[in-house]
Order: structure tokens, then C-alpha cells, then sequence
């Protein structure tokens, strides 16, 4: 199996950016779908972006297009996601996943542990 580790979460203020990483032990990463999804507390999990397994292809939630970036490098068995604008509503734990089936309908079999990202005021 795979083991998936995120990081570069933190504190960060409202209008703020991050870069979120996530990497992967595998070294056939190049074959999963990934994926990234947060949850926020007292909420259930949010899809946010999938891409496809040679970065070609990515697919978004309505709800972050043109605000989140989904971007991988397979050479350094990495997925990113590049957060802008953040407001105080996308403060929550964020995830990274792996899998097959589709961008658009993915099957993800591995996830990691998450990373938190707090936005103030």
C-alpha cells in the first residue's frame, strides 16, 4: 500500500496563501488519480480537486475554482495544492488521496493523515 503524508499546513490570515504538499512512498505514484478534500469541524469531509495521473487533467468543486490550484510532480512522488484568498471558511483539516477510476469519479483507496490549516479573522 501507500502511505500518504501531508504538510504545510498553519496559521494563516484571511486574503493569505498557502502550499500544501503531500507525498507518496510509492514510487509507481505516477499510476493514482490524486486527490485532495478537507473537513472542517462538526462538518463532514468537502471534495476539492482531483488530477489526473500525468497532471494533464484536473477537476474542480464550483466552490474553489479559480481560488485552489491542484499540481503534481512525479519524479518527486508529490501532489500539491496551491490555496489563495483563504478565508476563515476554509479553515479545516485538509487531506490528500490515491486511487483509480476517473477525475471526475475517482476511486481513492489510500488517504493521508491530514494537515491543518487555521485562517484568522
Amino acid at each position: 500500500q501507500v502511505q500518504l503524508v501531508e504538510s504545510g499546513g498553519g496559521l494563516v490570515q484571511a486574503g493569505g496563501s498557502l502550499r500544501l504538499s503531500c507525498a507518496a512512498s510509492e514510487r509507481t505514484f505516477s499510476r493514482y488519480i490524486m486527490g485532495w478534500f478537507r473537513q472542517a469541524p462538526g462538518k463532514g469531509r468537502e471534495f476539492l480537486a482531483t488530477i489526473s495521473r500525468n497532471g494533464a487533467r484536473k477537476y474542480y468543486d464550483d466552490s474553489v475554482k479559480g481560488r485552489f490550484t491542484i499540481s503534481r510532480d512525479n519524479a518527486k512522488n508529490t501532489v500539491y495544492l496551491q490555496v489563495n484568498s483563504l478565508n476563515v471558511e476554509d479553515t479545516a483539516a485538509y487531506y490528500c488521496a490515491a486511487g483509480g477510476g476517473t477525475i471526475e469519479a475517482p476511486a481513492f483507496d489510500y488517504w493521508g493523515q491530514g494537515t491543518q490549516v487555521t485562517v484568522s479573522s
